[in-house]
């Protein structure tokens, strides 16, 4: 029996894999989104169910140990995992699903299932990625340093991807990102 693909967004906070995502579920069908489960605080504009799973950490803590995550990572402060069931169930039913997580998940989730396809999206620098955090303005100024402290790290990841989507133009990485995709459904 056929399965679906796992598509696996990864890069630094700010580099627009939020956005990418939703314009990939905009320009093309029968696309899953795996929503994580998460302890940090939601955002004004984020929906429970929609965006994440808000949790508490004794929540998430008693996950981790009744294994329930594909894969977990403590990032800039706050838990954040995808939960197991929700990726096996929509891959036995032959469905592609998009994961949109951090550089430690995407590497616990290739190590699990080597056939996972990872997309690292990224900017043309450091500085586009301080820019594009300050103007969304949803982070204090403690949490912008450690998220740009993280970002110089989590770049240096894009070499272990098969793919790496530049996101300075909106337009051309949606598509960029849309073309991988395709790629894979039509190879099978």
């Amino acid at each position: 029996m056929s399965r679906g693909h796992l598509f696996v967004l990864s890069g630094p906070s700010g580099a627009g894999k939020g956005t990418l995502r939703k314009i990939l579920f905009q320009q093309l069908g029968g696309l899953v989104y795996s929503i994580s489960c998460t302890t940090r605080e939601k955002r004004n504009e984020e929906i429970e169910g929609r965006d994440y799973f808000f949790v508490s950490y004794e929540r998430f803590e008693t996950m981790i140990k009744h294994g329930d995550f594909l894969e977990w990572a403590n990032v800039h402060g706050n838990y954040y995992g995808t939960r197991r069931a929700d990726v096996e169930t929509s891959l036995e039913l032959n469905c592609d699903i998009v994961l949109e997580i951090d550089v430690q998940g995407s590497r616990q989730i290739k190590a699990i299932m080597p056939e996972a396809v990872r997309i690292f999206i990224t900017v043309d620098s450091l500085d586009s990625l301080e820019e594009r955090l300050e103007d969304r303005g949803t982070e204090t100024q403690e949490q912008l340093t450690r998220r740009l402290r993280n970002a110089a790290a989590e770049m240096k990841y894009a070499r272990e991807c098969e793919h790496i989507v530049l996101n300075d133009n909106l337009e051309i990485a949606s598509e960029k990102l849309a073309d991988i995709v395709k790629s894979y459904r039509n190879a099978g």
